[in-house]
């Protein structure tokens, strides 16, 4: 399943179980303050309830964060990095960023990070964190961008002016492993001042998660120091462990100790049963208070205390051990295994790559944008009947409106993130798009991740998958069994293995989340859904996911096409599962029953969500009684959606299945009423193939011209969310909704928090999907069909070009283009056309719908990272 790597045998080892690689990894999330798990307010305000500042002197309840965090999968025990320049209030031992409230664009991370690389068993993985040598702007990012409006920039760490004299700390974190339980860690700084000298100190961390403080029990792990001048940590889950640190300055390493415990006295004004408390360390290093540390040497988080003076181009170096065994000489070894794992790291990465010709740009994207999907990946602790409840030293003073109906909701796993700082929490349509890219580098761990949203611990009774953590009952686009079945055609293809097993585990939970959907979002049982937010936030005139008044409800083009495709997905699957047991053969016909009423349903003369007249798919908004339907006719990705509903039924396939073929023909001679409205149904394709589409050929060219035309849906960095003809004309459905016009930047509507923009930029995980679905139309219609692309260019392509041109045109978003020597993602910040910047790429939430700019979240590497799978397609 794996390469002939020596992490592909690592991995290997991992899937037979004769080894744990994956027990330690980069798995410490980069914010818990102002998060919904940590919020035990009485109004139900994270942000306020758990601030930034806070977070040094405050025990975390369900998890830790950390700049460059290491910990074991349960995160018994952490390790991270510190920094303090000498002049900031605090040190440095997490990021710091606005609160949605803070941000003019919502919630914004402002620092400067990047992640480079990273093994799939994390046995190597490396990060660059940029410090500044001047005092942190802190106060000044708040006020600022507090005072600037939504139709205003965000004001960024770089435009206080920090970096302008290259001023700065580059800090690099690297981990390796010399076995699954010798965890090596080495920090280097380099002063990239050309003329200053400035002083840094690297203060490596090791603590507990705080287990203790709840009122659970007492049993806490301890860390003390040893003779030899290293550190024994021993707790009952890990057992003894040992942390040995060694700088290059050949000093002594100082330890300062304290505990992982709430400075109640700071913040409530309660006496501290210890003077030994989480902010302990800080206040010594920065105040010089070293009566907040421990005397002797002992407590439940530690930090070693490395300091140098670095004249310009100077580096500092600081090695770090983690073991289970004692080691006289920890660091003998130390440089070897670092150069052994990167060697593998590269070896593992060329497999990834496939084409050795491939540019090295392109490779390093790539390489990055896994090693960010790796990073990524976060111990999540959350259980909702606990939190709802309080703990027994801290019980909840009134009851808890949110997440009502998931008290059986408990997660104590790694999971793939979006973002760790911006949405370090879990989002279902988000991992499912996220395991696309994951499965070119972990197929084992891919598949636990889909699998484990399934289980009855994270699905709700009904069938309904977890949203995301403000709100578990919202409504994401059904993925998850298209992602499945992605994942079982890539195993086949590149192992030949039929993973069966995994297919038919999803299949029959997906059988209960699509049972949900039909009962909870097609409320007339006409075919036509709801849905509501669907994770296209703020792309229509109002709220989807508040109910309209007086009884009118809003028929979703989108919510009818996800449900068409998820409807075409478990057919597919279903198929497939009936060729292995003939007892899936039966239900095949289930989903294609499905599928034929929701093709009729959305194409419909009367009631319907096509427009012959404007030639696209439109929102309605119909009256209590299902009358008075009035069509929102705004062009947005809502009208595109239904080209994703598309699936080949090959020759094969249906000579093999004979019951279900009869089935089929029975439908077309005796229903043609209904098999009419799925396009090329009855017609032959290419290879004898027949095509199941919510178009004909007809409305498909309609829907393409616009989608492919400058002016409207094309732009140089893949398909806009929004039309850009509604730059000229906006539009207002009335009633009292936002006015929504072309708007290819930063969102300007407070809606969902103004977190996210639907409204002209250009996301990649929806570009992703419709890539493939033009891939299926072509590999029905061949060369036969074939438009004017782009829209009054003269040239015409069929739909594999298309698909490869606007493949390459989302690449084109992070090349560094050979030129102007910048890289449209982040053109428009000048400090990334510097030396030590232009090489490491961010993964935004989304980009600019004309210039490409990165938007939204900067390290949301999570579905962004599809552009690493659109390289390998290419390739």
């Amino acid at each position: 399943m794996y390469s002939k790597t020596k992490e592909g045998q690592r991995l290997q080892d991992s899937l037979s179980r004769n080894s744990d690689w994956k027990k330690w990894g980069t798995y410490v999330g980069d914010r818990e303050w102002g998060t919904v798990r940590e919020d035990y307010s009485e109004n139900g305000d994270p942000w306020s309830y758990f601030t930034h500042d806070q977070a040094r002197s405050r025990a975390y309840r369900w998890s830790e964060d950390a700049i460059g965090g290491f910990c074991n999968r349960h995160q018994n025990i952490c390790l991270g990095v510190a920094f303090w320049n000498g002049v900031d209030p605090i040190i440095k031992e997490r990021y710091f960023g606005l609160t949605g409230p803070e941000g003019n664009h919502g919630e914004d991370v402002k620092e400067h990070y990047f992640y480079i690389d990273n093994l799939p068993t994390h046995s190597y993985a490396k990060m660059l964190y940029k410090y500044p040598m001047n005092e942190f702007p802190y106060e000044q990012l708040v006020q600022v961008n507090r005072q600037r409006s939504r139709e205003e920039q965000e004001f960024e760490l770089e435009d206080t002016g920090i970096f302008d004299n290259d001023e700065y700390f580059d800090c690099f974190i690297e981990y390796a492993k010399a076995d699954q339980e010798d965890i090596l860690c080495k920090v280097t700084v380099y002063n990239r001042s050309s003329d200053k000298s400035a002083p840094i100190t690297v203060l490596p961390h090791l603590w507990f998660r705080n287990t203790w403080a709840w009122g659970y029990h007492s049993e806490k792990g301890t860390i003390e120091k040893l003779k030899d001048n290293t550190l024994l940590a021993d707790e009952k889950h890990i057992g003894k462990r040992y942390y040995a640190v060694q700088d290059d300055s050949g000093a002594p390493i100082e330890y300062l100790f304290t505990e992982n415990d709430t400075n109640h006295q700071k913040l409530f004004n309660w006496p501290n049963s210890s003077p030994y408390v989480k902010d302990g360390i800080n206040n010594a290093v920065v105040k010089g208070w070293m009566d907040c540390v421990n005397p002797e040497h002992k407590g439940t988080k530690a930090a070693a205390k490395c300091h140098k003076v670095l004249k310009p181009g100077e580096s500092f170096t600081v090695k770090i051990r983690f073991s289970d065994a004692a080691n006289s000489q920890p660091f003998l070894d130390f440089d070897k295994i670092f150069k052994d794992r990167l060697e593998e790291a590269d070896e593992f990465y060329e497999s990834i790559h496939q084409n050795k010709l491939m540019e090295m740009d392109v490779k390093n994207i790539q390489r990055q944008a896994l090693a960010g999907l790796l990073w990524t990946k976060q111990y999540y602790h959350f259980g909702v009947d606990m939190w709802k409840k309080g703990d027994p030293s801290h019980p909840r003073k009134v009851p808890v409106k949110r997440l009502t109906h998931w008290g059986h909701f408990y997660s104590n796993d790694v999971i793939s993130m979006p973002d760790k700082f911006e949405f370090p929490f879990l989002c279902t349509w988000d991992l499912g798009i996220q395991m696309i890219p994951m499965m070119l580098i972990d197929l084992e761990w891919t598949k636990r991740q889909l699998i484990l949203i399934t289980r009855e611990w994270y699905t709700h009774s009904n069938g309904q998958y977890a949203a995301y953590e403000w709100d578990f009952s919202d409504t994401n686009p059904p993925v998850h069994a298209w992602a499945a079945l992605e994942v079982y055609q890539f195993i086949l293809k590149t192992t030949g293995v039929k993973d069966i097993e995994f297919l038919e585990e999803i299949f029959h939970k997906s059988l209960l989340n699509f049972t949900w959907w039909v009962n909870k979002k097609d409320i007339s049982g006409n075919n036509l859904f709801e849905g509501g937010f669907l994770g296209l936030d703020n792309i229509g005139v109002f709220d989807r996911s508040a109910k309209l008044p007086d009884g009118q409800r809003l028929l979703q083009a989108d919510g009818t096409s996800w449900m068409a495709f998820y409807s075409a997905n478990m057919l597919k699957i279903s198929l497939i599962l009936a060729r292995e047991r003939q007892s899936y053969e039966a239900i095949a016909t289930k989903f294609l029953e499905h599928y034929i009423s929701i093709a009729k349903s959305i194409t419909s003369k009367s009631g319907g969500l096509w427009s012959a007249e404007d030639g696209f798919f439109f929102d309605s908004i119909v009256g209590g009684n299902n009358c008075n339907s009035r069509k929102i006719k705004l062009y947005t990705f809502v009208g595109l959606i239904p080209l994703y509903a598309t699936e080949i039924l090959d020759e094969e396939t249906l000579n093999a299945l004979p019951k279900f073929k009869d089935r089929l023909d029975w439908f077309v001679k005796y229903r043609p009423n209904l098999v009419a409205n799925v396009a090329s149904f009855t017609a032959l394709g290419e290879n004898n193939s027949r095509l199941l589409a919510l178009v004909d050929k007809h409305k498909l060219e309609q829907i393409l011209k616009k989608m492919v035309d400058c002016d409207w849906f094309l732009s140089d960095n893949g398909l806009r969310s929004l039309s850009k003809s509604h730059a000229n004309e906006p539009y207002n459905f009335g009633c009292g909704t936002n006015t929504v016009s072309y708007n290819p930047g930063e969102s300007t509507s407070g809606m969902f928090g103004g977190n996210s923009n639907w409204t002209g930029p250009c996301w990649i995980p929806v570009n992703y999907i419709m890539i493939q679905s033009l891939r299926t139309f072509y590999q029905y219609y061949g060369n036969s069909f074939q438009i004017e692309y782009p829209s009054g260019s003269g040239k015409l392509s069929n739909l594999n070009e298309i698909a490869n041109d606007l493949s390459q045109r989302i690449i084109g978003i992070f090349k560094l283009d050979k030129e102007s020597n910048k890289r449209k993602c982040t053109a428009k910040h000048s400090v990334y056309q510097k030396d030590h910047w232009k090489n490491y790429i961010l993964f935004n939430e989304y980009f600019h719908g004309d210039n490409g700019q990165g938007l939204g979240a900067s390290h949301q590497t999570g579905w962004t990272a599809l552009v690493a799978k659109l390289i390998q397609e290419l390739n």
